[in-house]
């Protein structure tokens, strides 16, 4: 069973949908016993860093997620989600991430031609050997929508950069910690088998 926190942001309902498609038994949640207990769970997110953070923890959920990061859970943050893996953000001064991961969440930088926020298809540049992209091309085209964007400390946990105004950090991967910028479910084929991917890791890979 996959467990989608819930926790008021705004694509929820197309990840379930994307993994039922997929076969996958899925519950939106936010309780703390059904998160610890699930097979996976997946961390969505649209909207501000700030916002989010703030009613991650009226509802309790972020010392849930680092229980789950904890317990080797695999865990896949989504778009705003992996950027609340981190410790601080751009968007929202002096509020604390869930510091899971390190890395810097920032602006991206203005470019004559370019709108911000990134919005729609680019081609990712795979790296590392990300378990997320097996059986993908090498440049597989994914779909964003985001204003700030990751760099991460380590590049060894970055499993695929994609290019607009500068270089982004687009996936991360450490232990059972996994994340994406971009949004796997609204990827089409490609992001289906991201979550396919996913959905098909077992606890003790991690």
């Amino acid at each position: 069973m996959i467990a989608i926190i819930d926790y008021d942001a705004g694509n929820i309902k197309s990840v379930e949908k994307a993994l039922v498609s997929l076969g996958q038994e899925v519950v939106l949640t936010r309780d703390r016993d059904t998160i610890l207990t699930a097979d996976k769970v997946i961390l969505p997110g649209v909207g501000s860093f700030g916002d989010a953070m703030a009613n991650l923890r009226a509802y309790g959920l972020d010392d849930v997620i680092r229980e789950v990061a904890g317990k080797n859970i695999p865990f896949l943050g989504i778009c705003l989600g992996l950027q609340l893996l981190f410790e601080h953000s751009e968007e929202s001064p002096g509020v604390e991430g869930l510091g899971i991961l390190k890395g810097e969440i920032v602006k991206i930088p203005k470019q004559e031609g370019l709108k911000i926020p990134h919005m729609g298809w680019n081609s990712l540049e795979l790296m590392n050997h990300g378990r997320l992209f097996q059986g993908l091309p090498e440049h597989p085209y994914v779909y964003f929508v985001h204003s700030y964007y990751l760099r991460a400390e380590d590049e060894g946990i970055v499993k695929a950069v994609t290019g607009y105004s500068t270089k982004i950090h687009a996936s991360v991967e450490k232990g059972s910690v996994f994340a994406c910028q971009f949004h796997p479910e609204k990827s089409s084929d490609v992001g289906l088998q991201i979550l396919k991917n996913f959905a098909a890791i077992d606890k003790e890979e991690c």
